[in-house]
């Protein structure tokens, strides 16, 4: 029998802390919310591996370092409204929860969204599932003060960046070599609008799967 909260526990002393996370709300948030529940059944015995998990369908949760390492670079606090993209199953909406006012939860795949309504219920949260395409983010809810891009994109979304409020940050992985699928060595990104202008900073090396729909705009080739 696995002692889960046992496995919490090591996944917040031996991968977070140890990794320069150390916000307590967020660290908090990794230690209540149960990773082994958002897994398939069959992989449960390894939810607190510091490693992405497969979900089907070329999706998986994001390393809980990485996953914690973005969610305290979006510094989110009680009263932020948050959009999350690309929320699969609802382990990172289940956190997030828990740090902000309210959070909207997009999702493109049909089936994953249905399982993230069904968990985040159980888990009491009062997060909102939307199915749309995820390069077009949510507008029905902007602007947000924090967006999570819950997977690596070729380069930040235009529709889902306008999203944003003034004073807001946007956090995720761009894949550097804009491979559309995979897995691909990325960097951890900041975005913040201030006064009306966008700014960027790329933060740590980070390498997670790529979100559906989140490649590279083609370019006109005379």
């Amino acid at each position: 029998m696995i002692d889960y909260a046992a496995a919490r526990f090591n996944m917040v002393d031996g991968q977070l802390r140890t990794n320069k996370v150390t916000d307590p709300a967020v660290l908090d948030a990794f230690l209540t919310v149960p990773r082994e529940l958002f897994v398939p059944a069959g992989l449960r015995g390894i939810a607190y591996v510091d490693d992405d998990i497969a979900l089907g369908n070329g999706r998986s949760l994001i390393e809980p370092m990485v996953l914690a390492r973005l969610l305290q670079l979006g510094a989110i606090g009680p009263q932020d409204k948050v959009l999350e993209v690309g929320c699969a199953t609802g382990y990172a909406t289940a956190l997030l929860s828990r740090l902000s006012s309210s959070v909207t939860a997009l999702e493109s795949d049909p089936r994953l969204a249905a399982i993230a309504r069904a968990l985040l219920g159980q888990q009491g949260s009062s997060a909102q599932v939307v199915e749309g395409e995820l390069a077009e983010g949510w507008r029905a809810g902007a602007p947000y003060d924090v967006i999570l891009l819950n997977g690596a994109v070729a380069e930040i979304p235009p529709a889902v960046a306008e999203q944003l409020a003034e004073g807001g940050r946007l956090v995720g992985v761009v894949n550097s070599d804009g491979g559309p699928a995979g897995r691909g060595m990325g960097e951890a990104v900041l975005m913040t609008r201030a006064e009306g202008s966008l700014s960027r900073r790329a933060v740590f090396d980070a390498a997670v799967h790529a979100l559906p729909g989140c490649g590279r705009a083609p370019s006109f080739v005379f």
